[in-house]
């Protein structure tokens, strides 16, 4: 699998808008969190092991910011053909198996991934209250935080303190401070386009 980083977004885009179905049999658009002070939209899937270990530690951070204001949505763009594990019955079973505390949605046409321009699983974008993109980046930096990709992640071990990218840019915009000045790109799987 070959690791590719997020490109960098002009910081203050505005979020496209998206109208897609999750594991919970609803539809989320960006009115859906109309109410947040933020907003975390993650593209992610099941079958990729640097996605595979963001969960937990995306899962985290979402129970963590939740009664501050900010929600987080996930999408799943991958082409379920070539990957079968990443279809959308396989992400019912992976919200319960993972206790995915957050909307996990399907963009089975691919068109919104395209449109917010993600490349990689995990790609992630934090929008500020006006839905203006602040944070593109990594979760912490100790990422990627896998040694092999050839089967089950193996999570690095790391003797140093670990600065929480994600959290840290969430704090700052709760606080109302600019963006981060340094925005370090995410990294994983390259988003299985379909063909």
């Amino acid at each position: 699998m070959a690791l590719t980083p997020s490109t960098q977004t002009q910081i203050g885009s505005p979020a496209p808008n998206f109208n897609l179905p999750a594991t919970d049999g609803k539809n989320y658009s960006l009115d859906s969190f109309a109410t947040s002070k933020g907003l975390v939209v993650i593209f992610t899937c099941n079958h990729c092991p640097y996605a595979k270990a963001a969960w937990p530690l995306l899962t985290k951070l979402a129970a963590e910011f939740k009664d501050k204001g900010v929600a987080f949505v996930g999408i799943n763009p991958n082409d379920e053909k070539q990957y079968p594990e990443d279809s959308f019955e396989v992400m019912k079973q992976k919200f319960a198996k993972w206790h995915i505390n957050f909307p996990y949605l399907r963009d089975e046409e691919q068109n919104i991934t395209r449109q917010f321009g993600a490349v990689c699983t995990p790609d992630i974008f934090v929008f500020d209250k006006d839905r203006k993109l602040y944070y593109r980046g990594r979760i912490n930096d100790n990422w990627p935080p896998v040694e092999k990709v050839d089967g089950e992640y193996e999570p690095k071990q790391s003797d140093r303190e670990v600065k929480e990218e994600l959290k840290g840019a969430l704090n700052s915009l709760l606080d109302g401070n600019p963006p981060p000045s340094v925005q370090n790109p995410s990294m994983g799987c390259s988003i299985k386009w379909k063909t």
